[in-house]
Order: C-alpha cells, then sequence, then structure tokens
C-alpha cells in the first residue's frame, strides 16, 4: 500500500507557507452628493447615464503590511444634470509573508481588491439607496485586466521616455 503524503508544499526559500490576510478593512472616505434633490428623485422615462472609475493603490506599511486602497467614483447624470455623484475611498491593511517578489505586484494589485470589493460595492449601494435612488450596484470588476492594462502603458511609456 502506498503512503499519502498529505503535507502541502512549502514555498522557496524559508520553507514557510505563503499568506495573506486582511488585518483592517476601512472607510477612508466617502462622499455622496445629490445637488438637484428633491427634483432629481423624480421618476424618468430614460434612465441616466452612468460612469463609473476605478482606481487601485497599495503602500507598504512594513516590510510585511501594506495599505491597499480602492477608489471607486460613481456619477449619474441624464444631459447636463447631475442626478447623484458618490466617491468611496475603502482600504484595507494585509499582511503578506513568504510569496516571491515576482508575486507580489499581482498580489497588491489584483488579489487584495478583489478581496476588498464586495465591501466596497455594498457600501456604493447602500449609499446611493439612501440618497434616494435605486442602489448602483457595480458589475464586478476584472482587476487582473485592469493590471495588465496599466503594465502595458507604464511600458509603453517607458518606451517613450527612452527615445
Amino acid at each position: 500500500m502506498a503512503e499519502e503524503n498529505n503535507e502541502k508544499p512549502a514555498a522557496k526559500g524559508n520553507g514557510a507557507s505563503p499568506t495573506l490576510n486582511i488585518l483592517a478593512q476601512y472607510v477612508k472616505d466617502l462622499s455622496f452628493e445629490s445637488p438637484g434633490a428633491p427634483t432629481s428623485l423624480r421618476a424618468r422615462d430614460k434612465a441616466p447615464n452612468i460612469n463609473i472609475g476605478v482606481n487601485v493603490n497599495a503602500n507598504p506599511l512594513s516590510e510585511s503590511e501594506f495599505d491597499v486602497v480602492l477608489t471607486l467614483n460613481a456619477k449619474a447624470e441624464v444631459g447636463k444634470e447631475v442626478l447623484f455623484n458618490v466617491e468611496l475611498v475603502y482600504g484595507g491593511v494585509f499582511k503578506i509573508q513568504n510569496f516571491p517578489q515576482e508575486h507580489m505586484l499581482p498580489l497588491l494589485f489584483i488579489e487584495c481588491p478583489r478581496l476588498l470589493f464586495p465591501f466596497s460595492r455594498q457600501i456604493i449601494a447602500e449609499c446611493t439607496r439612501n440618497g434616494g435612488f435605486p442602489p448602483l450596484m457595480l458589475d464586478p470588476i476584472d482587476f487582473a485586466q485592469m493590471f495588465q492594462q496599466k503594465i502595458a502603458e507604464d511600458q509603453a511609456r517607458a518606451k517613450v521616455q527612452v527615445s
């Protein structure tokens, strides 16, 4: 009978397993404006145009702890009339240990915001609902695609500067 090996493979280096932990989550800034209220709350024949903006930043707090900040903006307009404008800056403190250095940027700019997004999405939905509008349920965000696009833009910029 063959023996089963149930041990997880150790990370390269010091032999410890890689870990990613959320130490804290917080609202850094939350702003909701409805400049035309109460007129802007009336029923409409046409759905408003909603523009969504997303940004991710990460800063080291220590060798293994990082502050990752997800910024979400949503502006709803009908013509030139602004129905609402909401901005949320939502952060998380992550402890990341025993990952190879080449995995750090994808962890910070893809995995960490992916973990923060459901909470920030809920805050945006509640904020717009509390403002008198239907809850704005943001579609899932492809943080991997955003990261790849940012890397490609940075590389293109670097090539232009070298030329």
